[in-house]
Parts: structure tokens; C-alpha cells; sequence
């Protein structure tokens, strides 16, 4: 019992002289745990959704660009920038993908804000708002299988080279100090058949 107590003893004594390195390996093993990320999960999350207003038309949102009602952009509090949600109304069952681009609604009655080509898609427009089902979308999945491409035939091109002593020189290459050929002389009619 009394060695066990020594080593221990012992133990502390160099935790006491290295507790900032024994911390800082900590801390860095803390890290490494924080940073690797957990697997993407498809939680569905249900909500009430609104749209913009017109008057946002080409005013900056969150992401520093501006808001064009014709694209299919939304708000939302949770998810960063870029990722692609897919937003399902229940009642119709008309499903659009919309890319977060801002941050919002804040009133706790809202999930999202949808821009106003997601909310015509979604048929908010005539209600104002409508309950949703919220899912992110990762570009990873593919939604369908893609069939086999196929591509036409190309023809072989027929390709030949001759010499290019064979070549006939282009005429402004022609030397033009040669010798031109003369010219007919130009047959005189007697004077009898001439035109006066």
C-alpha cells in the first residue's frame, strides 16, 4: 500500500510540474473531436411558412446579395448559407428546392420565408403563410438514377498529306518578274464594214 501511495505521489508531482502541457493535450484532443463533423442527417422539421414582400426587390440579404422575388431563395435562423432545403406543401403536394441565401423570420411563429417564386410555386400567395415540411437537400444524393449515355457515332475523318512540293504556289506568291505573255493584236475590220 505504501509503494502504491509512493507511485501516486510520484504521479502528481509530475501532473503538477506539467499541468499546462497535460491541459493543452486536452484541449487539443477536444478539438479534434469538435472539428470532425457528424454525418449529414435528412431530418424533416415541419413549420409555418411566409414569403417576401415586394418591397425587398434588390435590397442586400443576409449573404450580401441582392433579393430577386424570381429566384427560388429563402430564409432561415438554422441552416448556413448555400444549402439547398426542399420544401414540400403537404396540401397539395407540390415540392420546390430553395437555396438559404438570408437569415429569418424572426418571430417565433415562422420558419421560413420563402421569395415570392417559391411561394407561387408552393401556392402560398393566396393564403399568406402555410404549414410546410422542411428538408435539407445535400447535391451528394442523386435523385434518380441516371440510364447509360448514349453518344452517336462520329465518322473517322479521312485525313491525307501530300508534299509540299505538290503544293501549287498561291498566286500572290506568283513571281512577277517573269515575262507576261504578249497580247493578241486585235483584228481591224476594213474600213468599209466599220461602224462610223
Amino acid at each position: 500500500m505504501c509503494n502504491l501511495f509512493r507511485y501516486f505521489a510520484f504521479i502528481m508531482k509530475s501532473l503538477q510540474k506539467m499541468h499546462f502541457f497535460v491541459l493543452s493535450l486536452i484541449g487539443c484532443f477536444s478539438l479534434i473531436g469538435y472539428a470532425q463533423k457528424k454525418p449529414k442527417e435528412k431530418v424533416t422539421t415541419k413549420g409555418v411558412a411566409s414569403y417576401y414582400s415586394d418591397r425587398f426587390q434588390g435590397r442586400k440579404m443576409a449573404n450580401g446579395q441582392p433579393y430577386h422575388r424570381d429566384s427560388f431563395t429563402c430564409a432561415h435562423l438554422r441552416y448556413p448559407f448555400g444549402t439547398l432545403l426542399k420544401v414540400r406543401n403537404p396540401v397539395n403536394e407540390k415540392e420546390c428546392l430553395v437555396e438559404v441565401t438570408d437569415r429569418g423570420p424572426y418571430s417565433k411563429k415562422f420558419t421560413i420565408d420563402l421569395s415570392r417564386a417559391a411561394a407561387t410555386y408552393l401556392g402560398v400567395i393566396g393564403h399568406g403563410y402555410i404549414a410546410v415540411e422542411i428538408t435539407p437537400y445535400y447535391s451528394g444524393t442523386v435523385p434518380y438514377a441516371l440510364g447509360p449515355i448514349e453518344y452517336p457515332e462520329v465518322p473517322e475523318l479521312a485525313i491525307s498529306f501530300e508534299p509540299a512540293a505538290t503544293y501549287p504556289y498561291p498566286v500572290w506568291r506568283k513571281d512577277t518578274t517573269q515575262a507576261k505573255p504578249a497580247k493578241e493584236p486585235k483584228l481591224q475590220l476594213p474600213l468599209s464594214k466599220q461602224r462610223r
